[in-house]
């Protein structure tokens, strides 16, 4: 079964056909770091996240993935004039930019180290690629898509473009209303028309983060002897990112849904209009928003988690990681604390499923007592055939997977081969199997290794008091010390090999 993808240019799930085997060229949209990242804007990198992995796991196939750094020219309310959202910050707390930058970048690939996200082939800051984004505008004057007035370069969206502007948000260039994501300036072609260059004048002569200007800009517009200096549109950013590190035409493009109009949107014009080649993208792949509180997540309305927020309600990042992935990447997620307690339940049942296969000395069922093994036996019967095996699992969790990133289906099918597995003695074979099948679902969703977890020191005398207790047969103090743990928030389970505690 060939892996399918929606791309939200053509609006259907297609075959996914490389461009050039057996490399799969990929960009994401990285975060603009002007505060620390929230949990929406993991849940993007996540799903870029697990697509590369199914791509590499799944397909075998060698990914180049880019994901950017915004630290400079993105304005705020994703708007053509305005405060640059980083130096706004920087301003309010009397530092230069590039510190802001730099402390939301350490939090930012920290976060990311903690919800075990692959690292990326590349990781460009759009101030590396400043003369890549001249160089590019300036091809863009020159075949006439572009046009200058008094504070910047511009794209001319009703300049004839090789993908007609507005095809992959559905947005037409009459349709789309006069500032309805960016204000109108007088001198404009269109109201659609975006910045490719801000030059350092009027409102943006303060901004600090500056360079000389593009050339073949002419002069007529000032009464300056010389060109201002200026600093990149947000959008030619990604174009000139994407184009120096995976070249003029790129296998996957993943983003925020946010993303599509009209940052992507601009993308594509630019792109297609420098290059001469279409499509720029051959599929985009775009997340759908988390909700929070009936409202979307985001920092304009101040309703953000950031990742510390989840550890201090006494989650682990995995079990984020987990909820962030186990819902379609293309369905709106309604966050609640709810969900991540269900998810860390469900992530914790796999792990501890996944160590059972990992022994190869017994089979799962003979650990079971008659009365659970008949239990399950029975609730198993509508998931397993006699003459079944791990093949059925790992071929219905593939083929999730493969139908546009279908990952509750995919847990489905670990869910159900966890159930069969625990029915009957497994063969040697079937071991083998089912622990090369754990591997591939680990490597996949990257959130079932098992660590050890760090017990609190005040959690360990409680528990060592009580094995004291149970190895003198006082299992009325035993009974009591559970009680006391369990009410630091942790749960004590008797195992032949001694008490085991974890987090509830």
């Amino acid at each position: 079964m060939p892996l399918r993808l929606y791309n939200t240019l053509t609006k259907k799930e297609e075959d996914f056909v490389l461009l050039a085997p057996p490399c799969v060229t990929m960009y994401t949209c990285g975060p603009t770091v002007y505060s620390r990242p929230h949990i929406g804007n993991y849940s993007s990198f996540l799903m870029a996240d697990i697509l590369r992995r199914w791509l590499e796991v799944g397909h075998g196939y060698d990914v180049k993935h880019v994901k950017n750094i915004t630290d400079v020219g993105h304005l705020l309310h994703d708007a053509d004039h305005g405060d640059d959202k980083i130096q706004k910050e920087a301003e309010k707390e009397n530092v230069h930019p590039l510190e802001i930058a730099k402390r939301h970048i350490e939090e930012y690939l920290e976060d990311e180290k903690l919800l075990n996200i692959l690292e990326p082939a590349y990781r460009p800051r759009a101030t590396e690629f400043i003369e890549q984004m001249k160089t590019m505008t300036e091809a863009l004057l020159t075949s006439g898509h572009a046009y200058v007035i008094g504070d910047g370069v511009y794209f001319d969206v009703t300049s004839k473009t090789l993908t007609p502007y507005g095809a992959l948000s559905g947005n037409t260039i009459d349709a789309v209303k006069a500032g309805a994501r960016v204000a109108i300036k007088e001198e404009k072609k269109h109201p659609s028309d975006f910045a490719l260059w801000k030059f350092c004048v009027s409102e943006n002569v303060s901004h600090i983060l500056r360079w000389p200007s593009p050339q073949l800009l002419p002069t007529s517009h000032y009464s300056l002897p010389t060109i201002p200096e200026g600093f990149p549109g947000w959008h030619i950013e990604c174009s000139a990112m994407s184009r120096s590190l995976l070249g003029d035409q790129i296998d996957i493009h993943t983003g925020g849904e946010d993303n599509i109009f009209p940052h992507h949107e601009c993308e594509i014009a630019q792109s297609e209009s420098v290059t001469g080649k279409k499509p720029f993208v051959r599929y985009w792949l775009h997340k759908r928003r988390i909700d929070m509180g009936g409202a979307k997540m985001s920092k304009s309305l101040g309703n953000v988690l950031s990742l510390d927020d989840i550890r201090e309600r006494g989650f682990d990042p995995m079990d984020l990681r987990y909820y962030l992935l186990s819902v379609h990447y293309r369905t709106h997620l309604k966050f609640s604390w709810k969900g991540m307690d269900d998810a860390r339940k469900a992530r914790r049942s796999i792990v501890e499923w996944m160590k059972e296969s990992e022994d190869a000395e017994c089979s799962l069922s003979p650990r079971l007592s008659a009365e659970v093994r008949l239990r399950r036996t029975k609730e198993g019967e509508r998931v397993r055939g006699r003459d079944e095996g791990t093949e059925q699992w790992q071929k219905k969790f593939a083929e999730a997977m493969d139908a546009d990133i279908n990952t509750p289906a995919a847990l489905a099918a670990v869910f159900d081969c966890m159930t069969w597995s625990r029915t009957s003695p497994l063969s040697s074979d079937e071991r083998k199997s089912l622990r090369s099948f754990c591997g591939s679902l680990s490597h996949t969703f990257g959130c079932f290794d098992a660590a050890e977890e760090v017990i609190p020191r005040d959690v360990q005398s409680l528990m060592d008091a009580r094995a004291a207790a149970r190895a003198a047969k006082n299992f009325a103090e035993s009974d009591r010390l559970r009680g006391f743990i369990e009410k630091t928030g942790y749960e004590v389970r008797d195992t032949p090999k001694g008490q085991v505690v974890r987090r509830r």
